[in-house]
């Protein structure tokens, strides 16, 4: 299972709503934070978020040790099985 941290913040509230747009992933919650989770890789379109670079940038804190970031710039966050 592939786990994405984001903290629960109102900024970051669009990238959970964009990931639990794709129905491979779920998006639930551990203390402060949204947890995103996928069998396979998790994918999230910057665009579709609405962020500024800034949040964007900011948004994850952290990444379960089944997984790792590959991809993190102005397009999109994607988190590959390790």
């Amino acid at each position: 299972m592939t786990e994405l941290y984001i903290l629960d913040v109102p900024e970051n509230t669009a990238v959970a709503k964009a990931a639990a747009e794709d129905p491979a992933a779920t998006v639930g919650q551990v203390g402060p934070y949204f947890v995103i989770s996928a069998e396979g890789p998790i994918v999230i379109d910057r665009r579709a978020t609405g962020c500024r670079h800034a949040v964007w940038y900011s948004c994850v804190a952290g990444v379960a040790r089944t997984g790792r970031i590959t991809q993190h710039d102005k397009d999109a966050l994607r988190v590959e099985p390790a």
